[in-house]
């Protein structure tokens, strides 16, 4: 066996588990979309895990780095971190909310980014379907932002069960094609 052929075997072997994951992970998604209020509050209670684990890793930092003279900025940013992460557990709602918008922006952002691309591309073929996957973005933002604050409660779990559902979709696919090759 060729030193391809023994890299392409290892994940062969290994199939099962992502199928595995995959049956875990649209479990999971489907668990999500059956209440999206729930799923997006875990969402921003991860977020705000996260904030503060990041908050107080960057407050460890500042001391490490003291003698650059740039202690307080990154003391400064640790803190903001770790008061961000608390307010999405003191007030969920107003960080759905935030979260939310922030969503819809960034969807549109991207999108016209996006569209500026595909039209920059146009002697390459496909150029198109970058262009009409900007404007599918741009539109899912604009739904987003048609319908905030009021979908705040439950865009952000729609996103997550719609992800995890994708993800496990395609790794039992993944896992089955590793099989059968």
């Amino acid at each position: 066996m060729t030193t391809t052929d023994q890299s392409h075997e290892a994940p062969r072997t290994k199939s099962g588990w992502f199928v595995l994951l995959g049956v875990v992970l649209l479990a999971f998604g489907i668990i999500a979309a059956g209440n999206l209020f729930v799923a997006t509050a875990i969402s921003v209670f991860f977020v705000g895990v996260m904030m503060i684990a990041a908050g107080f890793v960057e407050i460890i930092h500042a001391f490490g780095v003291k003698s650059w003279g740039s202690f307080i900025w990154w003391l400064l940013a640790g803190v903001l971190y770790v008061v961000a992460g608390y307010f999405a557990f003191a007030n969920p709602l107003l960080a759905v909310g935030v979260m939310t918008l922030f969503l819809a922006f960034s969807l549109i952002a991207s999108g016209i980014v996006r569209i500026v691309i595909g039209f920059t591309a146009k002697e390459l073929e496909g150029w198109g379907w970058v262009v009409a996957g900007g404007v599918v973005t741009v539109i899912a933002g604009l739904i987003i932002l048609s319908g905030w604050p009021i979908n705040s409660l439950w865009i952000l779990g729609l996103f997550l069960s719609i992800d995890l559902m994708v993800q496990g979709i395609s790794y039992i696919a993944f896992g089955m094609g590793l099989k059968r090759a």
